[in-house]
């Protein structure tokens, strides 16, 4: 079994690489201690998800307050609320309920819009999500 855990523990792993908001990092910690606990006790298998589910717990809890706490510091810059606004360039086209991708300064990101939107055409940053941003067409005021 805890070959299982740890088959668990490496995909929370690379999904949260790719998503980078850290909740699965802490459920990837919680199926290692479980993966563990099955080590030493294979057959507790009520053992082994109760000892994950409390380190992933309280991982998640405890981390919470820290993360605000740094996040409210004194110079940290989120660079997603500093994208709002900002105009960029569509790289690959935007259709209807897929994701093209845009560039915006010297990042290419992951973008949806409400209608489609062609190749090298300009966009604005509606908002931003973990990875991916919502976006229009850009629009000359007069």
């Amino acid at each position: 079994m805890w070959a299982i855990w740890l088959i668990a523990a490496g995909a929370l792993l690379v999904f949260e690489m790719m998503t980078l908001t850290f909740y699965l990092l802490w459920l990837c910690i919680g199926a290692l201690v479980a993966a563990i606990v099955a080590w030493i006790a294979p057959e507790a298998y009520v053992l082994q998800v109760v000892a994950g589910c409390l380190v992933a717990l309280g991982l998640t809890i405890f981390t919470k307050p820290l993360s605000r706490k740094f996040r409210a510091s004194k110079g940290f810059k989120d660079v997603g609320t500093e994208l709002v606004g900002k105009q960029g360039i569509v790289v690959e086209p935007i259709e209807e309920g897929q994701y093209g991708i845009v560039k915006v300064g010297g990042d290419t990101w992951s973008a949806k819009s409400a209608v489609p939107i062609g190749r090298d055409e300009r966009v604005r940053v509606l908002k931003r999500s973990s990875t991916i941003i919502e976006v229009e067409r850009w629009e000359e005021i007069s």
